[in-house]
């Protein structure tokens, strides 16, 4: 079958990009808005953009049920700072509990019951079970689409601190994969784990090496 988006409802077009760009990790993105207040929400379109600087993105959308933008966006607009906690296989149900849209006044840390710990250099919590935290400052924020049900935001964040607890982290700096676990969102109800690892080795590059 050939497609042209424009022939097709947004809501296929959703089914057939949530069901084909898999498995996607998961931000799980803590903000705070301007009086403090804490705020915990997960984001599946999420992902690395580079690391010199250091630097992460994740998309919240318009919401369906009503129209209106998420919590998370207003607090980072207002504030310029949030986190991003990695998700566990331990964590996924709590992860779910905070997926829930809520009224602005209840606190999802509490709701899935969680643990605030402080960060170091901004000012919203980061979750205290979650093995990897990522503390960012607003980069940009991308409008895409016309604020319709299903549009969204590209938010950039540069990561100015970083936590990673003791029993993921291998020598070099490396990530044990086996002992993070991470969690994968798939289509509708779907999640996956990490545990079937398998390497497949780079071949070299053929370009010129540049003089330093």
């Amino acid at each position: 079958m050939e497609i042209n988006p424009t022939d097709i409802p947004a809501a296929a077009l959703n089914r057939i990009i949530l069901g084909s760009v898999v498995p996607r990790p998961i931000a799980w993105v803590s903000t705070a808005d301007q009086s403090g207040k804490p705020n915990l929400a997960p984001f599946s379109f999420f992902n690395a953009v580079c690391y010199n600087p250091p630097t992460l993105l994740f998309c919240p959308g318009v919401r369906g049920t009503d129209s209106g933008t998420k919590d998370t966006y207003h607090n980072i607009r207002a504030t310029n700072e949030f986190v991003i906690n990695i998700v566990t296989e331990e964590l996924a149900e709590p992860m779910n509990i905070t997926a829930t849209e809520l009224p602005a006044e209840i606190n999802e840390f509490e709701l899935a019951g969680l643990i605030e710990a402080p960060s170091v250099r901004v000012r919203p919590p980061r979750v205290a079970q979650s093995p990897v935290s990522f503390e960012c400052t607003l980069n940009q924020i991308v409008e895409i689409g016309d604020g319709s049900p299903g549009s969204g935001w590209v938010v950039i964040g540069n990561v100015v601190h970083i936590h990673v607890a003791d029993e993921v982290l291998l020598p070099d700096y490396k990530i044990d994969i086996r002992a993070l676990k991470p969690v994968g969102r798939l289509a509708g109800f779907n999640y996956v784990r990490v545990n079937d690892v398998f390497e497949i080795k780079r071949l070299p590059s053929q370009l010129a090496v540049k003089e330093k």
